[in-house]
């Protein structure tokens, strides 16, 4: 059992990555009751801005420590661009209607998101190589944390921190959560909710974009297609932590990951069932997660944060 440690690890590291996608899904759900399915594909262009950055902008051998916070700074402001855009031109104009017509642009924006990477971006048709952080991997105990994942355990902390203090100590944090409890009487009290709702856009655009460059120097590659799967599994974690609780968000993507890798590792282990506990396998245990979730627990591990609305 000397591998568990590891496998916690691992696990906590996947999970944190989804947990920092699956903030963006509950955000807008808590405040606009929408499932933004576009959302995956809001991290994958953060992906390739961080990319451009240092592809296309940065001169040839740049330090990777210099580069990578501009590389941050341009996967925030790509994917910040593409989640506003998507709210004011495609979700704003749909807000009083029926909720069925906002999940079905949600979807047809994540194709088309998907289809404009592929056919605009330089390389976009095969995976593109992301630039990786040198040294490592590094030894702590028993457990091995590779190069690519020390990003990763330094942003999900710092980001889970701010946005605590976000939500809970500043006046759009707090009008935020006013929104979410209930829009008309916000209004009422003055609070410009247009303006809260691009916020809470652009908040889960920037936390998916820091997932997407700790996934890409976790893997070291990425492509078009990437937000798809990761996407899903981030809605899965939303669900899983409670859909409009930000905390939960990021609960539910550690339990997840930690599900996820101890099912990836440990499965195939039991007799029979050898065929089941690969790689490949991985995302199929993610999903029954899911449904064993919303059969036993549909609200959630730490339940909705979402007010009923008449």
């Amino acid at each position: 059992m000397n591998e568990l440690p590891q496998q916690l690890v691992n696990g906590l590291l996947l999970g944190s990555m989804y947990g920092l996608v699956a903030i963006g899904y509950t955000m807008v759900y808590g405040i606009v009751q929408l499932i933004n399915f576009a959302h995956g594909e809001i991290f994958m262009t953060g992906a390739f801005g961080a990319l451009t950055v240092y592809a296309y902008i940065l001169p040839d051998g740049t330090s990777m420590w210099v580069a990578l916070p501009l590389m941050l700074v341009g996967a925030i402001l790509v994917a910040t661009t593409v989640a506003v855009g998507a709210e004011r031109f495609a979700y704003r104009p749909l807000r009083s209607a029926p909720r069925l017509a906002p999940l079905i642009t949600a979807i047809g924006l994540s194709l088309a998101l998907q289809q404009a990477v592929w056919a605009w971006y330089p390389g976009a048709k095969s995976a593109r190589t992301f630039p990786s952080i040198p040294g490592g991997p590094f030894e702590i105990g028993n457990v091995t944390i590779q190069t690519g994942d020390i990003f990763l355990v330094c942003a999900a902390p710092l980001s889970m921190a701010f946005l605590a203090y976000f939500v809970m100590r500043t006046r759009t944090g707090r009008g935020m959560q006013a929104t979410a409890q209930d829009p008309d009487t916000a209004k009422l009290m003055g609070i410009n909710t247009d303006r809260i709702i691009v916020v809470a856009f652009a908040l889960g655009a920037t936390f998916a974009a820091v997932g997407s460059v700790a996934y890409g120097l976790k893997y070291g590659q990425i492509d078009f297609r990437m937000g798809f799967i990761l996407g899903l599994k981030a809605f899965t974690a939303a669900v899983l932590g409670g859909i409009g609780n930000i905390y939960g968000a990021m609960l539910g993507g550690l339990v997840l990951g930690v599900a996820e890798a101890l099912s990836t590792a440990y499965i195939s282990d039991i007799p029979g069932m050898d065929k089941f506990g690969s790689q490949s396998w991985a995302d199929v245990w993610a999903f029954v997660l899911l449904i064993l979730v919303l059969l036993f627990r549909p609200q959630g591990l730490l339940g909705e944060r979402v007010a009923d609305r008449a």
